[in-house]
């Protein structure tokens, strides 16, 4: 069993990954987004990827959908990877909001 404290090396089976974030401001706003992903997607290149979809935090009297898949992961060391994401929410209210960043490490440099 791998825990969050372990450094694994190599791809770890069903693990997901976290984020919290802000949206952009549009209308005058931001939104909260707070996600985690599906189980990993296998890839080319001995790589993966995760699928994630949701709704950013009730803000300014409504709310956005999103559906996105990640980047491929980014070992970041001691046996850890993360994964890029940018993507932008449905439109509601005449306006939508973008999301990029970087989610939170998961065990498996690959």
């Amino acid at each position: 069993m791998v825990s969050k404290d372990d450094f694994v090396q190599g791809f770890v089976p069903n693990h997901n990954h976290g984020s919290v974030d802000y949206t952009s401001v549009s209308d005058g706003h931001v939104h909260q987004c707070l996600d985690v992903t599906s189980p990993p997607i296998k890839i080319e290149n001995d790589n993966h990827v995760h699928y994630t979809e949701g709704y950013v935090v009730f803000e300014d009297e409504h709310t956005h959908h999103y559906q996105a898949y990640s980047g491929p992961a980014i070992p970041v060391g001691n046996g850890m990877h993360v994964h890029y994401y940018d993507f932008y929410t449905t439109e509601t209210n005449g306006h939508r909001h973008h999301v990029k960043g970087v989610d939170q490490p998961a065990p498996g440099n690959k």
